[in-house]
Parts: structure tokens; C-alpha cells; sequence
């Protein structure tokens, strides 16, 4: 088991990381701004193919190792994990990689273009872009943050059911391999780290809801469709993450109060593999269905003389999003699909790292 979920994650890494050129806004190449009449050019295209050859293929000659390595040393399921995530942290490394390395030369292809001197720089606005966002109203996250709530107050009532040692980690089986002493605290700490987290969704829900809408003035069709497209679906796939998620959490806490319920039963196996399977599924809906949001032929109309407001200037090293001008809690990510954030707007810096630093604590430090 453990060497087929290290596979499978592997494999899915392996995948979305070669295909990301293909997935993100069609106007950026390798966290490099280009003009909407320069999509379909020859060399950025080809620069695409090789991320995609040398990328797909680095990784995949990594996990042939590695199967080669269990197949022969037969090591633990605990190494097998270890290695595995080793393993995942090579394959981003090489990704980035080989970004930086397209970057470089998608920057040299356009200095040597002067595509800015050559076409008019138009910032556009739609104020009737707002009636057609159609995102997932804030009060839904009240559900799961009730039942866990709900879960907090019946593990105090059945206090005196728990055992004395209380799990913290489960393994590929389904079955606990670490353990706290009990204690009022640790007794719902998975529970109050299950709030912080639904807090914490809730909070990039409401920052994404609030951000600004950017439209291309050069191809505004498709890129208020995948504008549109992209708001929508990661919202509610949030959402969905979060239900997902409390569910395994909740079906953990029932099996420590009451072990008798699931004793023997496969849902200790398929419930958490299930979850991570639905996860994963749902991430890859969502890169296919917001990759393709700008890219079908009937919103293809584009204008012949302008392009976008160059903004590369406020992109550090093509990921990371510095605008104080910009009053956007989150932006569209350049390299990926999803949001960053705008590292200028302290607001973002508290929907995200405050939650991180309260688990931390409440994880290690409070122990």
C-alpha cells in the first residue's frame, strides 16, 4: 500500500509540474508577460515543448529509480515514505529549475522583440464583470466549522472514553503509529488545528471574493472568462477541500473515542485514501478546467495593436507578487493555477500565517 500511494503521488507530481506552461494564463510564459499576438510564436512555443520534454522526462527516470530501489531492497513502509518525499522535493526542485532556466531565455526573446516599444500598453476595467461572478457565499463555511464545534464538545462529554494515549498520527493501514498522553488539551487538539484550518480557507475565500478582477485589454473575452472561470472554481473547490477534510477528521476523532465502531472495518483504510484520491481528483478538474478557460477558439478575438500594462516589474522572480498599489489581497499566480498573495497587502500575510503559526503552536509548542 505504501508503495503504491508513493507511486501514485509521484506519478501525479510528475505530471502537473511538466504541464504547467500549458495550464496557466495564456499571456504568460515562464512568469514573462507577452502581448496576445505573440501566443502562438514559434519559439515560445518550442520553449514550452522542451520545459515539458525535460521536465517529464527527469522525473519520471527518478521514480523508475526508485521502484528499482524497492524492488531490490524491499525497505519499510516508513522508508518508503521518506524517500518518496525526498523524491516529491526533487521533482519541484527540477521544475523550478528549469522555469528559471526558460525564464531567462523568454526575457532575452522579448528584450530582443521590444514587444513594449512596438504596441500601445492599455490597462482595462469592466465595472459589470462583478454581476457575473457567481462565487460561493461565506456563511457555507459556517456547516463544517458547527460539526466540529459540535465534535469539540462531545470529545469533552465523553472525556473518560478516550484512552490515555491519544493518537496523533496514522499510518498507510489506517492504524495509529504515534501517540500523546491525554490530557484535556491534547484530547481535542486535532480538532482545534481542524478550526484553524477552516478559519484559515474561510479567510483566502473572503481575500479571493474582495480582490480585483484583471482583465486583458487585448483579449477581453477570454480573459474575463478565465477570470470568471478561475474565481469560481477554486472557490468552491476550496470549499470542497474543506468538507473533505473535516470528514476525515471527524471520522479520526469518532475512531479514538469509540475504536469499537470501525474495529476491523476496511473504512479506516478507504476513508483517508478516499479523501486524498477525491483531493487529487478535484485538483485535476480544476487545472484543466481553468487552463482551458482562455484557450477555446470562441474567445479568441484579439486586438491587433495594443497589449497589457507590463507588469513584470511587480513580479520578484516571476512567483512573488509585489504591488502596494494594488489593493488586491490575491492575485492569479504566473506560474501554477490558483492565487498568491500580494506581498505588499500585510492582510494577506494574517489570513495565511496566522493560522500556520497557531497550528505550529499548537502542535509543538503547547505539548
Amino acid at each position: 500500500m505504501a508503495l503504491f500511494i508513493a507511486v501514485f503521488v509521484l506519478l501525479f507530481l510528475a505530471v502537473i509540474q511538466a504541464a504547467v506552461p500549458y495550464f496557466v494564463k495564456r499571456t504568460v510564459v515562464f512568469g514573462v508577460s507577452i502581448p496576445e499576438q505573440s501566443v502562438r510564436d514559434d519559439r515560445v512555443r518550442s520553449y514550452k515543448k522542451q520545459y515539458l520534454a525535460w521536465a517529464s522526462t527527469v522525473s519520471f527516470l527518478m521514480i523508475l529509480i526508485f521502484c528499482i530501489w524497492v524492488a531490490v531492497k524491499k525497505p519499510s513502509d516508513e522508508l518508503i515514505i521518506l524517500i518518496s518525499t525526498a523524491i516529491e522535493f526533487g521533482i519541484i526542485f527540477v521544475s523550478l529549475a528549469l522555469y528559471y532556466y526558460f525564464r531567462e531565455k523568454m526575457k532575452q526573446y522579448k528584450s530582443g522583440l521590444q514587444w513594449t516599444n512596438e504596441l500601445k500598453q492599455v490597462a482595462v476595467a469592466d465595472l459589470s464583470v462583478r454581476s457575473e461572478d457567481y462565487l460561493p457565499p461565506w456563511y457555507i463555511y459556517l456547516f463544517p466549522m458547527i460539526i466540529t464545534v459540535g465534535l469539540i464538545g462531545y470529545t469533552v462529554y465523553q472525556y473518560d472514553l478516550l484512552p490515555d494515549q491519544i493518537p496523533t498520527h496514522w499510518g498507510p493501514s489506517g492504524e495509529p503509529d504515534a501517540f500523546t498522553e491525554k490530557t484535556p488539551f491534547t484530547a481535542v487538539q486535532m480538532l482545534l488545528i481542524l478550526l484553524l484550518l477552516q478559519l484559515m480557507f474561510l479567510g483566502i475565500q473572503l481575500g479571493v471574493k474582495y480582490s480585483g478582477i484583471k482583465l486583458s485589454a487585448a483579449n477581453l473575452g477570454a480573459s474575463k472568462n478565465r477570470q470568471l472561470t478561475l474565481r469560481k472554481s477554486t472557490s468552491w473547490f476550496t470549499f470542497y477541500t474543506v468538507l473533505l477534510i473535516t470528514m476525515m477528521f471527524s471520522f479520526l476523532q469518532l475512531t479514538t473515542i469509540h475504536p469499537e465502531l470501525f474495529n476491523d472495518s476496511l473504512l479506516k483504510i478507504l476513508l483517508p485514501f478516499g479523501t486524498f484520491i477525491l483531493i487529487l481528483a478535484g485538483t485535476v478538474y480544476l487545472f484543466v478546467k481553468v487552463g482551458r478557460s482562455d484557450k477555446s477558439s470562441s474567445e479568441l478575438e484579439e486586438e491587433k495593436e495594443i497589449m497589457d500594462v507590463n507588469d513584470d516589474r511587480y513580479w520578484k522572480a516571476g512567483l512573488f507578487y509585489f504591488n502596494k498599489n494594488d489593493p488586491s489581497i490575491f492575485v492569479e499566480k504566473r506560474f501554477g493555477v490558483g492565487w498568491t498573495i500580494n506581498f505588499a497587502n500585510p492582510i494577506g500575510y494574517i489570513i495565511l500565517f496566522a493560522p500556520i503559526i497557531l497550528i505550529f503552536l499548537l502542535t509543538f509548542l503547547l505539548n
